[in-house]
């Protein structure tokens, strides 16, 4: 599947953005869906993760309470509403996906769970 990331661009502290991941029409319901972000000299992180109906979602702890992540199945896209942003939010953010049936919310935390990955967009956070 393909992925293509959209949304990104620089907001000051405490302003929002919401993040689009589109995919190609292959079966999108199928598969798990997360975020990840990597800022310079930093390895790649985990952000978000939805199951193929979007009934659990999981966050990394630095951004719950403040990220939302969604996805409309019939749009074959995800989304990441982004709140509240701070300077340290400031990464490219990468949508991936995932084939295999839904596992425990944990499991999505390693880039190398996920089989297909978008380009990125980036986000910048400053005043």
């Amino acid at each position: 599947v393909q992925l293509v990331e959209s949304g990104g661009g620089l907001v000051q502290p405490g302003g929002s953005l919401r993040l689009s991941c589109a995919a190609d029409g292959r079966a999108f319901s199928n598969y798990v869906m997360g975020w990840f972000r990597q800022a310079p000299g930093k390895e790649r992180e985990f952000v978000a993760v939805i199951s193929q109906r979007g009934r659990f979602t999981n966050y990394a702890d630095a951004v719950k309470g403040r990220f939302t992540i969604s996805r409309d199945n019939n749009k074959n896209t995800v989304y990441l509403q982004m709140d509240t942003l701070k300077p340290e939010d400031t990464a490219d953010y990468l949508c991936a996906a995932d084939g295999g049936p839904w596992r425990t919310k944990s499991y999505y935390f390693t880039s190398q769970r996920y089989d297909y990955w978008g380009q990125g967009t980036q986000v910048t956070v400053s005043s």
